[in-house]
Formats: C-alpha cells, structure tokens, sequence
C-alpha cells in the first residue's frame, strides 16, 4: 500500500535539527527517529551515539505509551522528560511513527525548548511521518 504523506530524504530533514539547536539556548544534539529506534535525521551526534539515543527515546517512548494505556485515557503520548543531574532529555511524538529527541543543558528553559520542538513538529509533520514496515509477501527459504 503505497504512503498518501509526502516524503523526504533523510539529509533534507538535517537542516531541521540544526536550527532547532541553534534556536534554543544551551541545547546540544537532536535526532528525528522513527518510533521503533531508527535515525532518520541527527544533529550534534556522532553516529554511535546517534544509534544509542534513538534506542533510548524509543524505549522511553514505548513506556510513555504504556503508562497512557494503563493509567491515562488511552491517547497518544505528547511528551516524554527526563531531567538528569546536568541534562535534560525530551522526546516528543513527530508524526504518524515519528519521535523527536533533544537533549539540551541544565540551563535551557524547558519552557522554550518544548514550545520550538512543538512548532517544529507542527509547521512540517506531513514530511515527518514514518511508513510502517512492509512484510514481505514470501517466506525466507528454510535451509536445509
């Protein structure tokens, strides 16, 4: 089934997580990923640790979603925030099968920070979307 959503080419989204580093004071890296752990886009990352914040923002995705089931209203996850000693980690839903990640410092304003990750989502969603994975149509051959 083919995808109604427009697309775009994974570089084409860099210039994205660039400005909202730049934006925002004191943040440091940003990854668009898809919903089970996949880079799509990074900034201030090298891939290695690219690789390990998708898993990471995934997961506390995953658990974000599982406490909105269980004790929520069943809706989907808005934001997720962990606040660490000198690091805040937000991980916010980018579209249909897309999250976003930002880690900033102690002193960025969490206000401002979820208020440009939110207008950034927003004034580009439709190219943020991630197509759920095709199956294919033939078994893998058993060997022998």
């Amino acid at each position: 089934m083919a995808s109604e959503a427009p697309t775009a080419h994974v570089s084409d989204l860099d210039w994205l997580m660039s400005g909202l580093v730049q934006r925002v004071p004191h943040t440091s890296s940003a990854v668009l990923l898809s919903c089970d752990g996949l880079v799509k886009s990074v900034h201030g990352l090298d891939p290695d640790s690219a690789d390990h914040m998708a898993a990471l923002a995934s997961g506390l995705y995953s658990l974000g979603r599982s406490a909105g089931v269980r004790f929520g209203d069943g809706g989907d996850v808005r934001q997720v925030v962990v606040e660490l000693d000198s690091t805040l980690l937000f991980v916010t839903t980018a579209g249909s099968g897309t999250c976003l990640a930002v880690l900033a410092g102690r002193e960025a304003d969490a206000a401002v920070l979820g208020y440009e990750m939110a207008m950034l989502v927003k004034s580009v969603r439709p190219y943020l979307v991630t197509a759920p994975r095709q199956h294919s149509v033939e078994p893998p051959a058993m060997r022998p």
